[in-house]
């Protein structure tokens, strides 16, 4: 091998790197810049892996995943509870110590600073897991949006290497590495455990995948995040597992009609629009960007989200048009791709309520044509009914 050969890819020295990325690299893996973080978008075919094959481990068996660019925010105090109802559009005041669910923050206009994880860690303790590319905004944010409460606000995103381990058989690869009995943690619950010797690790059976499985949180530092991370994937031997990077996540989570930041969802776009109004509890008390919501639903809405399946040949990537059937403009795609597991293009799309019945026919350009698709009932993919389910 020569000189030049044997010389890693310069990073700049502006983008981030999650204590994994030397084990990324030493795996082959093709990585990215994304959101600012240099990331393993795939790895490679000789190790049984590629974009395609890691989204079926997952759907299948098991696939694994460094998701430490995610970011953390910790509440805790007296108040903590008023705060995070405060910012967050789900009710909070339904969780129970070890449980989460799903919410948002939202701008008074009731449009979107970013999605969230919301889990209730203790009696007067939450942590909002939040997105890699709004972590700076997010934390600023909740912080400002929350000084008249009675409760600490910490910015804990590099306190950890986040690990998510997916897929029906990530509880079986999970269980072999830990204490905790992991079959009594439900879906969308937490649980703490020893974790290949690592003492009193938080667990989440949540993920970003539309499948069942684990994500941990661990040490940050660079020998235990890879220790931890080979180990998970030796305990997967048994049950196919690979390890996955962020082309298989984008995959994953658009079957399953997960909202990626700056795509579905936006600080320009509102909840009703976006279809994720069952997780927004209007009955609860005042949050930021409720009166926006309750004017926007008395209005209505002017576009909505939906499922496209593509009819004719091509792929309806991010950003391109779509037109009604005599080729006027009326929406745009969020996001579009080949889905591996269901053997079909699909994509998710703004268009009119008009244009939004399961069954109407519509265009996507693609290179200057209009081809031919769907609208179809989404989620496109839902996990088999014997997994493990949401509360």
């Amino acid at each position: 091998m020569s000189v030049v050969e044997a010389t890693p890819p310069v990073v700049p020295k502006n983008v981030r790197k999650t204590a994994l990325n030397a084990v990324h690299r030493q795996m082959g893996a093709k990585m990215v810049e994304f959101n600012g973080w240099d990331m393993p978008v795939e790895y490679p075919a000789s190790i049984g892996c590629g974009i395609v094959n890691e989204h079926m481990a997952v759907r299948t068996g098991v696939g694994i995943f460094d998701v430490s660019h995610m970011g953390d925010i910790r509440l805790a105090g007296r108040e903590a509870l008023a705060a995070v109802q405060h910012i967050s559009m789900n009710d909070a005041s339904r969780l129970a110590i070890g449980q989460a669910q799903y919410s948002a923050l939202l701008y008074p206009q009731g449009t979107f600073v970013d999605d969230v994880i919301v889990h209730r860690l203790g009696e007067d303790e939450y942590l909002l897991v939040i997105n890699a590319g709004t972590r700076e905004k997010d934390f600023n944010w909740v912080r400002d949006n929350t000084c008249q409460f009675d409760c600490k606000v910490e910015h804990l995103s590099d306190d950890f290497t986040q690990i998510a381990i997916q897929g029906p058989k990530g509880v079986d690869v999970l269980q072999k590495l830990t204490d905790a009995d992991l079959s009594v943690v439900k879906f969308y619950w937490v649980t703490r455990g020893t974790v290949c010797g690592l003492k009193n690790i938080l667990m989440g059976r949540t993920g970003y995948t539309a499948e069942d499985g684990f994500e941990i949180y661990i040490p940050p530092d660079e020998a235990t995040s890879a220790r931890v991370w080979h180990e998970i994937l030796a305990a997967g031997k048994e049950f196919g597992a690979v390890p996955c990077g962020l082309g298989a996540r984008n995959t994953l989570r658009l079957e399953g009609k997960l909202p990626l930041y700056g795509h579905e969802i936006s600080d320009t776009i509102n909840v009703w629009e976006a279809g994720l109004d069952r997780f927004c509890k209007m009955e609860k008390p005042d949050f930021i960007g409720r009166a926006a919501l309750e004017k926007a639903k008395a209005e209505g809405v002017k576009k909505t989200l939906v499922g496209l399946e593509m009819v004719d040949r091509g792929i309806a990537r991010d950003g391109y048009k779509v037109l009604d059937e005599s080729g006027r403009e009326i929406g745009y795609v969020t996001s579009g791709s080949p889905a591996p597991f269901l053997k079909k293009n699909i994509a998710l799309a703004y268009v009119p309520p008009a244009q939004a019945a399961f069954g109407t026919t519509v265009k996507v350009e693609i290179r200057g044509q209009g081809v031919k698709a769907k609208v179809v009932p989404t989620p496109f993919y839902k996990r088999p009914k014997k997994a493990a389910k949401s509360e």
